[in-house]
C-alpha cells in the first residue's frame, strides 16, 4: 500500500474512534437530562445502563477537574450489600449546587428496577429533619408497599445514612408518598 492510502486509513480510523468516544462519553451521565428539577420537585428519566468502570473513572476524573471551579463536591453515598445486611460507603463526586438533591437522585436511580421505579420526589427541611416525599412512576408495576424488606433496606436505609452522615446538618430523615407517611 502506498503512503497516501495508509495515511487516509489512519486518518479515517482516528476520526471514527474520536467520534465514537465523544458520543459515548456524552451519554454516560449527561447532567442536563439527569437532573431536571423545578424547585424541590424532581423528575428522573428511565434507568440507563451502567457505564463501564473505565468510563466511570474517566468521568470522575473530569468531574474532579471541574471541582476546582466549584461545580462539584465529594460526598459519601451508602448503598446496600447484595445480602441487605450492611451499608457500604462509597466516595463520589456530586453537584455542588444542590448536593442533597444530587445524592438523593443518585441513590433513587440505583434502586429503580424493571418492575419498580420512582419518577421523582419532593424535599422539605424543618429543624434538622429532612422529609422526602416520593413519587412512584405511573407505569411502575409495583408500589412502595410491595417492596421486600431487602429492597426497603436498600432504598430507605441508603438514603437515611447518606443524608445524615454527610455534613448537611440533617439529623433525621422521614419518608412520605404523596403526602402520606411511609411507616417502615
Amino acid at each position: 500500500m502506498n503512503i497516501k492510502k495508509m495515511s487516509t486509513i489512519y486518518f479515517i480510523t482516528g476520526v471514527t474512534i474520536t467520534m465514537i468516544s465523544g458520543c459515548f462519553s456524552s451519554k454516560i451521565y449527561p447532567q442536563s437530562d439527569r437532573d431536571k428539577t423545578t424547585k424541590n420537585n424532581h423528575i428522573f428519566p428511565n434507568k440507563e445502563k451502567k457505564p463501564s468502570i473505565s468510563s466511570v473513572t474517566g468521568l470522575q476524573e473530569k468531574l474532579l477537574e471541574t471541582s476546582s471551579k466549584g461545580k462539584v463536591v465529594s460526598a459519601t453515598l451508602y448503598t446496600s450489600d447484595p445480602q441487605c445486611q450492611k451499608l457500604i460507603p462509597k466516595k463520589v463526586v456530586i453537584s455542588a449546587e444542590k448536593p442533597i438533591n444530587a445524592a438523593i437522585a443518585r441513590i433513587i436511580r440505583q434502586q429503580n428496577s424493571k418492575d419498580f421505579s420512582l419518577s421523582g420526589y419532593r424535599t422539605s427541611m424543618n429543624n434538622g429533619t429532612l422529609t422526602i416525599d416520593l413519587r412512584v412512576a405511573p407505569k411502575s408495576k409495583r408500589q412502595i408497599i410491595s417492596l421486600s424488606s431487602c429492597e426497603q433496606f436498600a432504598l430507605f436505609s441508603s438514603l437515611r445514612k447518606t443524608l445524615i452522615n454527610n455534613n448537611w446538618n440533617i439529623k433525621k430523615v422521614d419518608f412520605k408518598q404523596l403526602g402520606q407517611e411511609i411507616i417502615l
